[in-house]
């Protein structure tokens, strides 16, 4: 077993096929087949399962995989380090953004500073905060930027910037044209709602119970597993809902959607930098937060 064989079997098992893991690292499907029979052989099991349209890690496989992805990050890290002793900021990040941040936030900022560091490659997953906090806890991430506050010991929040939070209506709706309506309206209009770990639903959950109210009380019509869902549900007249302003301000220019106040509804919460306390930030993160940050205190967000 070698850290290159370890490479080729966690492209397999993410990109569910020897071929386009072959193609990924540049090697012949009979090459990348070799390589998982001799991790097969040195582990005396099967550890990917060859279906018809697909490669599937098997219990052992998936076992092996939470491990390697962490030697992965680790030698990373190594490179890492070594570059930056030697005067070079260099290497690969591999980061993740919740829903929001992830998706409106940080391409422009890692665009940047990539252009700013050529020789550093970074990666960006987008999930909802929950499974963001998951990948930095199992070490496959080294740091995120999320939109809700956890309350792991294990985890390192530091508030970042303020997103707003929006009631968005159907242009064509009758709240449209009111501009603005009592918080007690929201129990019988059909409500579209993020699902759970998602940290837009947990600022929702936490502004509603400031006031008296809790989530179970909307008239929920349906739970969707992105904001885009949510978005086009608004469009298609399945219901209202509350959504970061930053997610449909070109929406809210080109009047396609339409922005309502509810009254004493505080809609305001915090998008947070997240760490692993028991794990030093390698150079390259110190650098990319401080990258981030800056890039943060020069932009001007809705």
């Amino acid at each position: 077993m070698d850290l290159w064989h370890l490479w080729v079997f966690c492209k397999v098992v993410e990109l569910k096929s020897f071929s386009k893991a072959g193609d990924s690292v540049h090697l012949s499907q009979p090459t990348v087949s070799s390589h998982i029979r001799d991790l097969e052989t040195h582990f005396n099991c099967r550890l990917i399962d060859r279906l018809a349209k697909e490669a599937v890690p098997t219990e052992a496989g998936r076992i092996l995989y939470g491990y390697a992805v962490r030697l992965m990050a680790l030698k990373d890290e190594l490179e890492t380090a070594m570059a930056q002793f030697q005067g070079a900021v260099k290497g690969r990040l591999v980061l993740g953004g919740s829903t929001i941040p992830g998706t409106y936030i940080l391409p422009g900022i890692i665009g940047a500073f990539s252009a700013a560091y050529p020789q550093v490659r970074v990666s960006l997953s987008i999930g909802d905060t929950m499974k963001i906090i998951d990948d930095i806890l199992s070490g496959t991430l080294a740091l995120g930027v999320v939109g809700a506050k956890v309350k792991d010991r294990r985890v390192l929040q530091e508030a970042l910037f303020q997103d707003r939070m929006v009631l968005v209506v159907h242009p064509e709706h009758p709240w449209a044209r009111k501009g603005h309506i009592e918080l007690a309206a929201l129990r019988t209009e059909p409500f579209l709602i993020r699902e759970p770990g998602s940290g837009t639903r947990a600022s929702l959950e936490e502004s509603l119970l400031k006031k008296g109210m809790r989530i179970q009380d909307l008239n929920t019509i349906a739970e969707m597993g992105s904001t885009e869902a949510v978005r086009q549900g608004i469009k298609s007249r399945m219901g209202v809902s509350i959504l970061s302003k930053l997610a449909v301000q070109e929406d809210l220019r080109a009047k396609a959607l339409k922005m309502v106040t509810v009254d004493g509804l505080i809609l305001k919460r915090s998008v947070y930098l997240t760490l692993h306390r028991h794990r030093t930030p390698s150079p390259l993160v110190t650098a990319f937060v401080q990258f981030l940050k800056e890039a943060l205190s020069k932009v001007k967000l809705v």
